[in-house]
């Protein structure tokens, strides 16, 4: 055989039919014999002819057979979170079953507009995206792909009119959650919230910021911190992490645990809500390490409901999420809008999980 690359061209010449002919059998499609396919297909297999380039295809479809993945934050700490590996699987697996691949895209500092946007955004060939940290349509992220007339799909946070959305029941499960803890006698309550996007993270936040957070983008904390007033709480200090890390559920039950935070040491709360499990088992050892034992001191909540089997004994009492089937859905969305459908906005469920980091207050506290 000669050491030209076979084309499709050569294909067709050997099994004797059309070009046109030869394209029809491997798109399996159009009027076409079974006999005739087969010989093109024979033909393509004694030249060594893999089929047509994926590129040409795409270039023909106007498709590029790739979907956006849009995380608010860097892929190295995103990739150190199980809620959104967990996710991301659901996403990969059914976008795959489709053929449809995906692009991680981090979005960049999309709440800081003097900053920039991540160029991707902008140039990326994708045929739709999934915003995985909701967005609202006053983000720039959101703006410049429907400028772009990209397709989207968002994660939480708020609906958007022209796009698909899947949600979570997420601030009826922490005021479930919140009202549990307070039906033990936990009055003292301190949360530590992931990103609210108010400019003060990592740190403190002024308590009247609940009554303010309707000027910054809305996204799923605000839904979660909601919650907690919601359950009839008053909460002792809040603090806004950076990420969802370990870390920074530390350096948040550091803080929380702090007398010196306080007008009074009476005033240290006596349990701890963390917007995740991974700023939850952060409060653990912030706990632990500010001389506090847990759950016989200070209680701890989480949300999510990932497996952490480093912590050992500690078991969190947490709101599981459908994490994997939330990936499947926000996959579906897309694959409904990549086909022109209306698709409906989907709220999924959350449920209460009981562990050991939870107990009644200290007596006298």
């Amino acid at each position: 055989m000669s050491a030209t690359k076979p084309t499709l061209a050569h294909v067709a010449a050997r099994a004797g039919v059309s070009i046109s002919t030869a394209s029809l059998a491997f798109s399996d499609s159009g009027p076409i014999a079974k006999a005739t396919r087969e010989r093109v297909l024979t033909a393509a297999e004694e030249l060594g002819y893999r089929g047509p380039s994926a590129l040409g295809r795409q270039l023909r479809s106007g498709r590029s057979g790739m979907v956006g993945v849009v995380f608010s934050d860097a892929l190295r700490r995103t990739f150190r979170d199980p809620v959104s590996i967990s996710v991301l699987d659901g996403v990969t697996r059914t976008l795959g079953e489709r053929g449809l691949g995906v692009l991680l895209v981090p979005g960049g500092n999309h709440y800081d507009t003097t900053s920039g946007l991540n160029p991707l955004l902008e140039t990326a060939a994708i045929d739709a995206a999934i915003l995985l940290w909701g967005s609202q349509e006053k983000d720039p992220v959101y703006q410049l792909l429907t400028e772009r007339g990209i397709p989207i799909v968002i994660s939480e946070g708020q609906q958007v009119p022209g796009t698909a959305f899947v949600g979570l029941h997420d601030r009826e499960g922490i005021a479930n959650l919140t009202a549990r803890a307070m039906a033990l006698g936990h009055t003292k309550i301190g949360v530590i919230t992931l990103p609210l996007n108010t400019g003060m993270a990592p740190g403190p936040l002024p308590l009247d910021t609940i009554d303010n957070l309707e000027q910054y983008l809305c996204h799923p904390s605000h839904g979660r911190l909601r919650g907690v007033y919601d359950a009839g709480a008053r909460p002792m200090a809040v603090w806004e992490a950076n990420a969802s890390l370990v870390e920074a559920g530390v350096a948040g039950a550091t803080y929380l645990l702090d007398p010196a935070n306080y007008d009074s040491p009476e005033d240290v709360p006596t349990l701890i809500i963390a917007q995740s499990d991974l700023l939850a088992a952060g409060a653990l050892q912030g706990a632990r390490e500010a001389g506090k034992s847990v759950p016989e001191e200070v209680s701890v909540l989480g949300f999510d409901g990932v497996d952490l089997p480093w912590l050992g004994s500690d078991k969190l009492t947490t709101i599981r999420q459908p994490l994997g089937y939330k990936g499947e859905l926000l996959a579906q969305g897309v694959i409904g809008l990549l086909e022109g459908q209306d698709v409906e906005p989907v709220f999924l469920d959350v449920h209460y999980v009981e562990g050991n980091t939870l107990a009644p207050p200290p007596s006298g506290s």
